[in-house]
């Protein structure tokens, strides 16, 4: 079975489309078959961002670089790209497929300083980062979703946040219960609709 986790360039290509209104702003983005949510933004990914945006101005978010891992088609990156003028934002994916329609959607919302590169997680990444965000893929595993929480410091700078969104039945505790052994704290920054928003951030 194919997942869009998977990079699978024989699976047919069938580009769409969508239409988004996030934080108050229309967003189009190109989907096809083969990216995770490809009929309309996720509601985790729709949670992570309004929690960013209650929680960052564009003051705070002055000078800062964010990196997403595992951003899909790239509507998370794009949207805080959108709200937040003075970031810098990498984004990675292992899909080839996501790649590509990302970096579409990055020229068809006119979003600057953004870029994309593959990567499997964190295997590419050379950066450091003011805050990693991950709406990460479940249906790949536990395994998966702990790589990403415990290689995270590695690539923060010092108070370095890590910010994740699950769902609870998805394994919110024990992703919680992860960043509370790696980072040392951990806070459920919202709930809603049975996703947390997790952060941790990295101690000096």
């Amino acid at each position: 079975m194919n997942h869009y986790y998977m990079n699978n360039t024989d699976l047919k290509s069938e580009p769409k489309e969508i239409k988004a209104v996030l934080c108050g702003r229309n967003f189009s983005f190109v989907t096809d078959n083969g990216v995770f949510s490809k009929k309309g933004i996720d509601y985790g990914s729709k949670a992570l961002i309004k929690a960013m945006e209650e929680t960052f101005n564009n003051e705070s978010m002055n000078g800062k670089r964010i990196l997403d891992v595992g951003c899909g088609y790239g509507p998370i990156g794009i949207v805080l790209g959108t709200l937040y003028t003075k970031l810098r934002i990498d984004m990675v994916d292992i899909n080839d497929r996501a790649i590509e329609l990302a970096k579409i959607n990055i020229k068809l919302n006119n979003i600057s300083d953004v870029s994309i590169f593959k990567s499997n997680l964190y295997e590419n990444v050379t950066d450091k980062y003011s805050i990693i965000i991950s709406n990460p893929p479940i249906r790949a595993g536990k395994h998966i979703v702990h790589a990403i929480i415990e290689n995270a410091q590695e690539q923060l700078n010092d108070l370095g946040e890590l910010w994740i969104v699950i769902q609870k039945k998805q394994g919110a505790p024990s992703a919680k219960e992860k960043i509370m052994k790696i980072f040392g704290n951990a806070e459920v920054v919202k709930r809603d609709k049975g996703y947390f928003i997790i952060r941790g951030i990295k101690n000096t």
